[in-house]
């Protein structure tokens, strides 16, 4: 069979509430983000792997509030005082290592801190752990309040698959999310790579999103060790 071309095509993810699962190593982190009245000091780190669905939480959190989200690497070019005006979600606070925007991280803090307006961060790993060279700033976020979304078990994991394929309109039968669930590593990361996987390799060679086609790139995926 001729190959057929393909197109990296952009897939729109759902990030409505209603489009997250709520399972045992999510719902303490789902439930402290909804309760943001809750939060000591009004702030709150979320920890989780890649793909564990830190974003789409945060997307939740900001439909709820008003609030503004921007990733923590351009903190430096954000003015800061306007910033602080309303709820703000940091993304990926634990890749800030310029002086500058650590720098920007901690005016922010503080300003949000004066106005009482929440702050929300993410982060793959504890705040223990970030790459901080600015004490003040250091000191801070290990004393924010964490709370972290855990490895997937089966029934969230599935959940993921089947969000996966459905953020790119593919709707694969049931045992083929199964199959997956158990046989892959309990990884989210990895259930993007399959995804988008076997979703390439169907285009490239017109075959069904199936279970033999399940079987074939979780066998490539061990073979080349990613």
């Amino acid at each position: 069979m001729a190959e057929q071309l393909t197109f990296d095509l952009p897939c729109k993810p759902a990030l409505g509430r209603g489009d997250f699962y709520v399972s045992p190593a999510n719902a303490v982190a789902v439930a402290t983000i909804e309760t943001p009245a809750l939060w000591p000091n009004g702030k709150l780190i979320l920890t989780g792997p890649k793909g564990a669905g830190k974003t789409h939480l945060v997307h939740v959190w900001a439909q709820q509030t008003d609030a503004h989200i921007v990733q923590a690497t351009t903190l430096k070019d954000r003015d800061i005082d306007t910033l602080a005006t309303t709820p703000v979600a940091v993304e990926d606070a634990d890749k800030i290592t310029a002086s500058g925007t650590q720098t920007a991280l901690f005016h922010l803090h503080n300003r949000m801190a004066e106005r009482g307006k929440p702050l929300l961060l993410t982060a793959a790993i504890a705040p223990a752990q970030w790459n901080l060279t600015l004490p003040d700033l250091a000191s801070r976020m290990q004393a924010t309040n964490t709370v972290a979304i855990e490895l997937p078990d089966d029934d969230l994991l599935s959940a993921v698959l089947l969000k996966l394929f459905d953020d790119r309109q593919l709707k694969p039968a049931l045992t083929v999310i199964t199959y997956l669930a158990r046989n892959m590593d309990r990884s989210f990361a990895q259930a993007g790579q399959i995804v988008a996987a076997m979703d390439h390799e169907a285009l490239r060679s017109g075959r069904e999103i199936n279970r033999g086609l399940a079987v074939d790139i979780l066998d490539k995926i061990a073979t080349s060790g990613a």
